[in-house]
């Protein structure tokens, strides 16, 4: 999926099914799972199997038949995906280690294997009466047995912003606290309750920065299931120039850059960037390209 100004993202491709309509329908389940050109993931948290630059697919009789199964989707050829917990330990690769390598297919069932895994291993229980609940609609809700209310993955919004001075030749980047002493990003939060997501963006760059923004353009967004989030992807341009003032606790540092900085301090190594797998990469790509 190619979105505006920021190119083609890495966790945002999607080219298979997710076959929504054959979650609960346990018949077509049932075939799938004993075809055996069915592919079936392993999958623990946050991490992956993967082999090469590509996942490692495996057929039904390779898996555990007890572990609970998540259907994936369904390509056009008719073949069945799953994704199964499996113990993988140091084998295992995260999204961020491999996703802008991986196919288009296989990044988008990456990222809903991921998310859907973390989703069950954080939520065994059920939040209205503390019954452990059990799987059901292939992976996509959590039922439970004692008041038979169902639960769903939940995704949490999270906005992630460019900012430029008026002149749109800097633009603002940011250090938290806890990353090494020369990585920068841009700003990012979450949207909070009752809150839009410009009015977050507006939020978040005054409480990290204490810079005022103008204008907010959105752009594309990105699923980062590490664990549940969805990247909202903005461009904005600030009222003034006046120096950014960190705040001290989440944000470390916070500088204007502009375009010539940038790429000199990143060839120097006195600058590190976001990985690429990441929006935020891409925000800053965009805007250093134009």
């Amino acid at each position: 999926m190619v979105t505006r100004g920021l190119g083609e993202l890495p966790l945002a491709r999607v080219e298979v099914d997710r076959a929504a309509h054959h979650r609960g329908d346990e018949a077509f389940l049932a075939r799938a799972w004993a075809d055996p050109t069915t592919a079936v993931l392993g999958v623990d948290g946050a991490r992956l199997a993967v082999a090469g630059d590509a996942l490692d697919w495996r057929s039904p009789p390779q898996m555990d038949p007890s572990t609970p199964r998540y259907l994936l989707g369904v390509d056009a050829g008719g073949r069945a995906y799953f994704a199964v917990h499996t113990a993988l330990g140091e084998a295992g690769r995260s999204l961020r280690e491999v996703g802008d390598r991986l196919s288009g297919a296989d990044a988008g069932l990456g990222v809903l294997a991921t998310a859907l895994d973390q989703w069950h291993e954080r939520h065994p229980h059920c939040p209205r009466c503390g019954a452990a609940t059990e799987v059901a609609m292939a992976g996509f809700v959590r039922r439970c047995p004692r008041d038979g209310s169902e639960h769903h993955p939940r995704t949490d919004p999270a906005i992630i912003v460019l900012v430029t001075d008026p002149s749109g030749r800097r633009a603002l980047l940011g250090r938290q606290a806890s990353w090494p002493p020369r990585r920068f990003s841009t700003l990012a939060g979450f949207v909070e309750a009752g809150e839009s997501a410009e009015a977050a963006v507006v939020r978040e760059v005054a409480e990290e920065s204490a810079v005022v923004v103008a204008s907010v353009t959105y752009l594309a967004s990105q699923a980062w299931p590490f664990p549940a989030s969805l990247m909202l992807a903005f461009r904005a341009v600030a009222a003034g120039d006046a120096d950014p003032v960190p705040d001290g606790e989440e944000i470390a540092q916070a500088r204007w850059v502009s375009r010539d900085q940038l790429a000199a301090e990143v060839a120097s190594g006195e600058l590190l960037l976001p990985p690429s797998v990441s929006i935020a990469r891409a925000l800053i790509d965009g805007w250093a390209a134009q």
